[in-house]
């Protein structure tokens, strides 16, 4: 009897566990294998809905970027029509002011010329006063005399003020005012006869006619 026989059991056969050793090893070298591949599968699946995500992501972001870049253009187109609307409407006030400051500047003499007028107008009677005066003698000499000629020269030479209408004036309706007329054979065409108030007048303006009564030829 063998020794194996003799201890009461067959020792295991060599071959047999052999194969068992290699049946176990290659059992888990397969299924991770499987699970590589699997691994691999899941992150090649992640990586793919990765880079979807991104592109997705970087195409909404493209969107966003182009309706903002859209909203950015209409704010500065509507900034600029406002700018211009803005100009024009300065530069039009600004014509209206110069137009305005001209006109005020060629309307001052004028302005002066009637003011001083009107000072004027309310003096002549003074001066028809003083002529009257003058023609009764009581202007011949005297502190009064002095200051009436001083008035009557002034106004001629700062507002060149001059009196007229004379008898044996050519009658001009343009300066006088005919309240009366007749005739005369000592004339051949209208003529002053009497001076009833005299004229007076600032360069060719008139200022008042004077009013006179016409000869007029038979």
């Amino acid at each position: 009897m063998s020794t194996e026989e003799t201890n009461g059991f067959s020792a295991p056969n060599e071959d047999a566990n052999v194969a068992g050793a290699d049946s176990f090893e290659s059992a888990p070298a397969g299924q991770a294998a499987e699970n590589n591949e699997t691994a691999l599968g899941a992150d090649d699946a992640a990586q793919a809905s990765s880079e979807g995500s991104a592109d997705d992501m970087s195409a909404f972001e493209e969107q966003i970027e182009d309706s903002d870049l859209a909203t950015a253009l209409e704010r500065i187109a509507s900034v600029e029509d406002q700018l211009a609307r803005a100009n024009a409407e300065l530069y039009n006030q600004g014509q209206e002011y110069a137009n305005y400051v001209r006109r005020s500047k060629e309307a001052i003499p004028g302005y002066k010329t009637a003011g001083q007028d009107e000072v004027i107008e309310s003096l002549i009677s003074v001066l028809d006063d003083i002529a009257a005066a003058r023609a009764h003698g009581d202007l011949e000499d005297g502190p009064f005399a002095s200051i009436a000629t001083k008035l009557e020269e002034t106004l001629k030479t700062r507002f060149e003020l001059e009196r007229y209408g004379a008898p044996g004036d050519d009658f001009d309706p343009a300066l006088h005012d005919a309240l009366m007329a007749t005739t005369s054979p000592d004339v051949d065409h209208p003529v002053i006869g009497q001076v009833l108030t005299s004229g007076y007048r600032r360069g060719e303006r008139v200022v008042r006619a004077a009013k006179v009564l016409v000869n007029n030829p038979e």
